[in-house]
């Protein structure tokens, strides 16, 4: 098992079988983001994206909270003067890298949430394609509190996810609400007593299927955001024209029809 340090240890990272354990490790701050966070996530995220082997990520957050949002005291401290307007990872600023980039990695992302998940941090675990929320975690979209506006890429995720007018009712109110309304609104996938140990289990499963297919399977989730039905028709095909009789899903026919575990080349 590999385990690696990212910036001023604001995130911990696990390695094996695939699978990445990440892990915001601000515990005494309840991880709130202060400049060195944002960065560490960012480096985090494109570690992962050049990552040989990869094949899904568990993204969760050490101590009492997931994450807590921006720490105010740092980012009133000068952390805010970042350029919003520069595009410095793609289409995405850094502040959205952090959240956005999940989305992004060629692999699934699944996070695994408790505590509280406020402000940024509830826009980071919108960032996941599957969200595993234990039942007392505390949530809130909570950027109005204060003055401002969600700018960490949540109305880029939350369109997949929640009605508009719910989405606006909590943007505009701020409130606080709890891992049974979140999952009953869809901005979470399912509540578990123990979020980490779920996702851990998923991303084994995840591990065990077809990795190219796995991959084709969140690029065709990721396009269905926003193109239409025709490209969406057209890369379907053009996707499964490529896994058809490739040496990886004849490997998951053959290991079906003799009821064994498959061996996937990456």
């Amino acid at each position: 098992m590999e385990r690696l340090q990212v910036t001023e240890q604001r995130v911990t990272m696990t390695f094996a079988d695939g699978i990445a354990d990440v892990r915001l490790a601000r515990p005494d701050k309840m991880n709130a983001l202060d400049p060195a966070m944002f960065a560490a996530i960012a480096q985090t995220i494109d570690t992962l994206a050049a990552l040989p082997g990869l094949r899904a990520v568990i993204l969760s957050g050490e101590g009492r909270a997931f994450c807590a949002g921006l720490d105010m005291a740092s980012m009133a401290g000068g952390g805010s003067g970042l350029d919003l307007g520069a595009r410095s990872h793609g289409e995405a600023n850094l502040f959205q890298q952090v959240a956005w980039g999940w989305r992004t990695l060629p692999v699934p992302v699944i996070a695994a949430v408790h505590g509280i998940a406020f402000g940024g941090g509830f826009q980071i675990l919108s960032g996941a394609d599957i969200r595993i929320i234990a039942p007392d975690t505390r949530c809130a979209i909570m950027e109005m509190k204060w003055g401002i506006v969600p700018d960490m890429a949540g109305f880029a995720l939350w369109r997949t996810t929640v009605r508009d007018d719910v989405l606006r009712e909590l943007t505009y109110t701020a409130r606080e609400f709890d891992a049974a309304e979140a999952l009953a609104l869809g901005f979470v996938t399912r509540l578990a007593d123990d979020p980490h140990a779920e996702a851990m289990a998923l991303a084994r499963a995840i591990a065990g299927r077809n990795p190219e297919a796995i991959r084709a399977a969140k690029r065709l989730a990721n396009l269905s955001a926003d193109a239409a039905a025709g490209p969406i028709l057209v890369a379907e095909s053009a996707e499964q024209a490529k896994l058809m009789r490739s040496p990886n899903q004849m490997e998951a026919v053959m290991a079906n029809m003799q009821k064994r575990a498959p061996t996937f080349a990456d």
